[in-house]
């Protein structure tokens, strides 16, 4: 249609130049008429804007047809009824001999309409490339990696799961799956809106159309076709794009009225013009179709779908899949937001927090450097979060677990064991520190480190809050949103939380099927609920808050529960997602004031009110009017854009 809109321009262009130079009233401005006049120059005028009402008028005359039997009247039946009146009142003058004919505004009204069409459309592909863009990442051929070590190139869409691929440094992956050989650090920026590389090694998952870094891989394919991450977020943004918003529906029901305004201002402007005032019926004529071209509710029927779009497209981009557009929507009003603890607002992984020293001889860096030999031996959860803070470890000879109470070792020749504080009440060690009682409050793990059966120190381990939670938080605050952390974990570790990043609530020890009820507690007290969380876990209450949140990395993002689906393991986007839904319908409720409120000027004046004082707009400049509002509005829609720098990413 772009192209169609192009070509018809272009035609309608070129020959509008001679029915320029043919008009009457352009010779008669000109002072031209004695040296342009010859024989048959009306016959030929009429014919020339025959072929532009025919060529460039189609496509509104067919737009015509499908709004009359669809019975939805709209603007193709304002520009319709305007270009028709005005070829079919001009061949009727030519017929009788007179000179007042509107041919060089026909041409001029369907040559502007035919640019505004098509740069507005334009705008709207440039809204929707997201898809392009996003298809556009998966690679067409894949390196298949035989049984016998040999490797050939296959065709991606061949490939059914459970192939192994080699990618080489710099290639895209082809297909979502899980590294079985080497490591590398890989750009998953147009999937996540992560500007950093990832570092990625065996048993970790790779999403396809990511692009491989320094290192060459070997991947498990588990995802393929529709299955795929990509195509995951490809379906969503259609089916986004596709959507209509409500506020779509207002513009829809203003476009509506618009229609019916026009036609009859149009009509009543002609009646006016001819029986009450001696301009005469070409004049009456001409104000009738320029107040049916300028009220053409075309860029109120564009502004929300643009910015729909564009809203769209970017949050894509950006690692925010919106599911349900109402409920995006819906996230500017929010009131306040309740998140879930475990991977959401923490890492979902122990971390030391506290260091100890009881023995002087030795630095903080030695305790948790002999804790971290010992539990290097570990499976533990906390014996992994030592090993994974300390900056050194040393070889452990003699390694014996001490059953439910630790484990011990040689290290650098000292005995060296990493115990609980029951094993310390079993040996009679007595702990009267303080400090011990005050993490003990806060509700972390506490372990003591002995070292040749002397009390050397202590290491206390908590679930890690997210560097960006504090200043998600400290965003959302400041945005007027109450924050409010909902957990199962006990009252002390989750009111330690809080105070470390915070909030303005803590609700603790809740079991999962009680979330829901809690969200409706926090509604009932007439407040607007967010609720963030995993996305499967919290399935009930994401539906039972007014904006479900499902915060979670790569392909395990719970599409099927939430209205907005973060791809990062972010609270960060959470403060980008309720921004982008602000800008958003800032940026309607400006298409919408703008595709309405030049028509206060626009219609009375082309009606003829300010006629008096020698201000007229003929047909052509309400043609221009009502483009130049087309494309104010497309342009202001291309013009949004997500400030992640304020979300703190």
């Amino acid at each position: 249609m772009i192209a169609d809109y192009r070509r018809r321009f272009w035609i309608v262009l070129i020959l509008t130049v001679p029915i320029l130079a043919l008009a009457p009233m352009i010779q008669t401005w000109l002072g031209l008429q004695d040296s342009l006049r010859f024989s048959g120059d009306r016959i030929l005028l009429a014919a020339l804007s025959s072929l532009v009402f025919f060529i460039g008028g189609w496509p509104f005359l067919k737009g015509f047809w499908q709004e009359i039997t669809g019975r939805g009247i709209g603007m193709m039946t304002l520009i319709s009824v305007a270009i028709t009146t005005a070829y079919a009142y001009s061949v009727g003058m030519v017929a009788i001999g007179s000179d007042e004919t509107f041919f060089w505004e026909l041409a001029t009204l369907i040559a502007v309409m035919l640019l505004g069409h098509w740069i507005e459309m334009k705008s709207v592909l440039g809204a929707g490339r997201a898809l392009e863009k996003l298809a556009s990442l998966m690679p067409d051929e894949a390196h298949l990696l035989a049984d016998d070590g040999s490797v050939r190139d296959v065709s991606v869409s061949t490939l059914r799961g459970g192939e192994q691929l080699l990618i080489k440094p710099g290639e895209k992956v082809p297909a979502d799956g899980i590294i079985v050989h080497g490591d590398s650090s890989l750009n998953e920026s147009m999937l996540t809106g992560e500007s950093k590389p990832v570092s990625k090694s065996i048993d970790d998952r790779v999403i396809g159309g990511s692009i491989n870094g320094e290192g060459s891989l070997t991947i498990r394919v588990d995802k393929t076709g529709d299955e795929t991450f990509l195509s995951s977020v490809i379906k969503l943004v259609k089916e986004a794009q596709a959507s209509k918003s409500r506020t779509q529906d207002l513009a829809n029901s203003a476009a509506k009225w618009l229609t019916f305004i026009a036609l009859g201002g149009g009509l009543s402007t002609f009646l006016f013009w001819t029986f009450f005032t001696g301009q005469g019926f070409g004049f009456a004529m001409a104000r009738a179709v320029t107040v049916m071209v300028i009220a053409c509710p075309h860029a109120l029927g564009l502004a929300v779908p643009l910015v729909v779009a564009r809203s769209t497209a970017i949050a894509a981009g950006n690692g925010l899949l919106i599911r349900d557009r109402t409920a995006f929507e819906e996230a500017r009003n929010i009131d306040a937001i309740i998140f879930d603890k475990t991977g959401t607002l923490t890492r979902g992984e122990f971390g030391i927090t506290d260091t100890l020293v009881f023995d002087t001889t030795h630095s903080e860096e030695e305790i948790v450097a002999y804790a971290a030999s010992i539990e290097a031996h570990s499976e533990h959860p906390i014996a992994q979060g030592i090993v994974r803070d300390s900056k050194q470890a040393w070889p452990v000879e003699k390694f014996r677990a001490i059953p439910g109470k630790g484990a011990s070792g040689e290290v650098k020749g000292h005995e060296v064991k990493v115990v609980s504080p029951g094993y310390l009440r079993d040996q009679g060690i007595g702990m009267e520190d303080p400090r011990f009682e005050e993490l003990s409050r806060q509700g972390k793990t506490v372990v003591f480190v002995l070292i040749d059966d002397r009390l050397a120190g202590a290491i206390a381990l908590a679930d890690i809050v997210r560097e960006e939670s504090r200043e998600a938080i400290r965003h959302l605050r400041d945005m007027g949103i109450r924050c409010i952390m909902l957990t199962g974990d006990n009252r002390q570790v989750a009111e330690w939380v809080g105070r470390e990043i915070g909030l303005d609530e803590v609700i603790a020890e809740v079991l999962p099927e009680e979330k829901a009820a809690k969200v409706r507690e926090v509604q009932s007290r007439g407040l607007i609920v967010a609720m963030t969380g995993d996305g499967v876990n919290d399935a009930p209450a994401l539906a039972q808050a007014n904006v479900g949140i499902a915060i979670g990395a790569g392909t395990d993002v719970a599409i099927e529960t939430a209205d907005i689906i973060l791809v990062r393991s972010s609270p960060a986007d959470v403060v980008a997602i309720i921004e982008l839904a602000r800008a958003t319908y800032r940026k309607m409720m400006q298409n919408l004031a703008w595709a309405t409120g030049y028509n206060t000027f626009a219609i009375p004046a082309a009606a003829g009110l300010f006629f008096p004082w020698g201000v007229i707009l003929t047909p052509a400049i309400g043609a221009v009017f009502m483009s130049a509002s087309t494309v104010i509005c497309a342009v202001n829609a291309q013009l949004l854009k997500l400030n992640r720098q304020r979300a703190g990413t």
